[in-house]
């Protein structure tokens, strides 16, 4: 009975925290680029009576043993990397990874970022940056006075300025891509760093031998959230916390009956 009281207590625990991933994929279920996250969870250690495979004779072997399980706990929150739905703006300067990739973003401290968010804009030298106006890598500047600005599948950046009849390439997008893309570390602001679970990226252009998916200008690609999905995992946790609950209620009743006996 004591056992159950904190077994129950730690499946309680576990969809507290099942709830909070979910809330967090339902805020932001309009975020461009966003990938959802998935909670894992693992058993905890077990109290063996009698281990599988222990002798019950000279001759003979227990063939299943007497296991008691001590609880949950979370293991992992595992990145989907599903493609989000891709909406048209209209923006020249907003583009959308058709495929895996990531572009790469130079943060403040130096470090690069990755992200699936695409909505750019220029600053006052004209080159292209994030919202929160960390420029682009390979930096890419557009001159003030292009009039058109084009962007191939193959990530080519081109420009046409008053006078000219052609376009003018002023540089290439270029895309990272990780062995394992769920060991990347999240940080806030749509940007994901490198990790030793990740890998080191794998830098090259869209739609290259390397498998990186292609760019589709004036496009963001949405929250691969499915609100529906999210709702019945959240009433799942609902059900599953109040389960944990009636254990624990069970086991406090029984241990109430016993201090009765002893009275």
């Amino acid at each position: 009975m004591f056992h159950a009281l904190y077994t129950a207590a730690s499946g309680m625990t576990a969809q507290q925290l099942n709830l909070d991933n979910i809330a967090n994929n339902l805020a932001n279920s309009s975020t461009s680029g966003f990938q959802k996250r998935r909670l894992q969870f693992t058993d905890l250690l077990y109290q063996s009576d009698v281990m599988p495979g222990a002798a019950a004779t000279q001759q003979t072997t227990v063939a299943a043993g007497l296991q008691i399980g001590l609880g949950t706990r979370p293991g992992n929150t595992e990145i989907v990397q599903t493609q989000g739905d891709l909406s048209s703006t209209g923006n020249p300067l907003d583009f959308a990874i058709q495929g895996p990739g990531f572009f790469q973003i130079l943060l403040p401290n130096g470090q690069t970022g990755y992200t699936r968010a695409g909505s750019f804009q220029t600053d006052n030298q004209g080159q292209l940056v994030t919202a929160n106006g960390n420029p682009l890598q390979p930096a890419i500047t557009i001159p003030p006075d292009a009039t058109n600005v084009t962007v191939g599948s193959d990530g080519t950046v081109s420009v046409t300025q008053p006078g000219q009849t052609q376009a003018t390439q002023v540089g290439v997008l270029q895309l990272a891509m990780f062995a394992n893309p769920g060991g990347l570390n999240a940080v806030g602001n749509n940007i994901y760093l490198a990790t030793t679970a990740s890998g080191d990226p794998v830098i090259g252009a869209p739609g290259g031998s390397d498998g990186l998916g292609t760019v589709q200008q004036g496009m963001l690609e949405q929250a691969n959230v499915n609100v529906v999905d999210e709702f019945v995992q959240m009433i799942l946790a609902q059900r599953s916390y109040e389960s944990n609950s009636r254990v624990v209620k069970a086991s406090d009743e029984m241990l109430q009956q016993l201090n009765q006996l002893a009275q």
